[in-house]
């Protein structure tokens, strides 16, 4: 006969009704009882997961600028917009939690940024998410399809942001989202597609309701959507969307809206002004509906803001200027094995030059550097250098044995 204590103190059941009877000092709790407190303090711990959340950090537009200066050489232009659109933004966040029935509600306004590869729209968004201490996430959206079709939802977007907070859903429901490459979805003409453009127009579509900000059923871990599959929710109304993209032939369609190329006795005075070299200081809403942006997405999108092409000197101060410069991250490598680094103006000059000469930008100083230090950083630690001077004589020699000096500029 079982003793009286030899049951789960917790539902009373019986040593011989249970499979597992822990004892403890005082009672004894059986395996059912241990499966519940396990349910129970995981939505205890979710519940205090999500209602303990970092406050982002919001500073004025003069010193989100500042703070972008350290890390972006140039675009004021560009970090001007961001700035005000970011500070904007996150007052309005705050601005809803003291909001009171009947007051004016301000909408979100998401960004475009229209720039060549490699003159920094993603740096400008990650450094943004950085200084704010909010989830931010990079999506591609020439992978992106139209719903059923083989390729990625685009609610997978969300999922890389949700994992990126760690699964937290208010935190992600005030993070941002950078999507690149939004060009490649633009449709071939001005006109309506007459046939299903699953891959280009379809996926406009399916970005309206996400941009303008709606309850998005998200799956956690990506990928296509399927009935059985365990969905989360997810409010887009106060994510911000930053969009980028090279939109390349752009300038044209700026140009034939200025007129550039008018002459005659009637060419209007004003274009006279008009800076050629420079068009996409005058781009506006209607160039990115002219380009294949469907006027719906456009109108979601009503930031629009450019990147300058980077001339010889911006190159030459990013190659040292910014905080994480790359100058800065090669002798820091160095001094990790005790041997001082020192670059010749020269040397930096013909690293740029080339960076140019092969329409490489910004990113291509790295691919170039990497070439060029390869073999120093194959060789040096393991020898007692203490100092590795690099010469231009030295910068050339190791530039033509790399894969770039075999590109033909195009």
């Amino acid at each position: 006969m079982a003793k009286s204590t030899d049951k789960c103190s917790f539902c009373g059941r019986l040593k011989r009704e249970t499979k597992i009877l822990v004892a403890g000092l005082e009672g004894h709790i059986c395996e059912n009882c241990i499966e519940q407190a396990q349910v129970i303090l995981s939505e205890a711990l979710v519940s205090e997961k999500q209602n303990n959340i970092p406050d982002f950090l919001l500073l004025k537009p003069v010193e989100i600028k500042k703070y972008l200066d350290q890390f972006v050489i140039g675009q004021d232009e560009a970090k001007k917009v961001l700035a005000v659109a970011v500070y904007n933004h996150y007052k309005r966040l705050s601005h809803a939690k003291e909001a009171k029935e009947g007051d004016v509600e301000i909408e979100k306004s998401n960004i475009v940024i229209v720039g060549e590869t490699g003159t920094g729209k993603t740096l400008l968004a990650r450094t943004v998410a950085k200084m704010l201490n909010v989830p931010f996430c990079i999506a591609d959206a020439t992978a992106l399809t139209e719903a059923g079709y083989v390729g990625e939802d685009v609610e997978s977007i969300l999922s890389r942001l949700l994992q990126v907070a760690d699964y937290n859903v208010v935190a992600a429901e005030r993070g941002i989202i950078f999507i690149d490459e939004i060009d490649k979805i633009a449709r071939k003409g001005d006109n309506p597609s007459i046939t299903r453009d699953v891959s280009g127009e379809g996926v406009q579509q399916a970005l309206l309701k996400m941009l303008e900000g709606a309850i998005v059923n998200v799956p956690p871990q990506g990928g296509r959507k399927h009935p059985e599959q365990k969905m989360i929710q997810i409010n887009t109304q106060n994510i911000l969307f930053i969009t980028g993209g090279a939109f390349d032939g752009i300038e044209k369609k700026i140009s034939n809206r200025l007129q550039t190329n008018k002459i005659g006795y009637k060419a209007d005075r004003q274009h006279e002004n008009i800076d050629k070299d420079h068009l996409l200081e005058y781009i506006t809403p209607v160039d990115l509906k002219t380009f294949g942006l469907i006027p719906e997405l456009v109108g979601r999108l009503p930031i629009v803001t450019y990147m300058h092409t980077l001339d010889h000197s911006t190159l030459r101060r990013i190659l040292t200027e910014p905080k994480n410069s790359l100058i800065r991250q090669y002798t820091k490598l160095f001094e990790l094995d005790n041997i001082k680094i020192i670059f010749d103006e020269d040397a930096l000059n013909f690293i740029v030059e080339k960076a140019i000469e092969f329409k490489l930008g910004a990113r291509g100083l790295r691919s170039i550097l990497e070439g060029i230090m390869n073999d120093a950083m194959f060789e040096l630690p393991s020898k007692n250098t203490k100092t590795f001077h690099v010469t231009a004589a030295f910068v050339e020699e190791k530039f033509r044995k790399t894969s770039v000096a075999k590109l033909k500029v195009a």
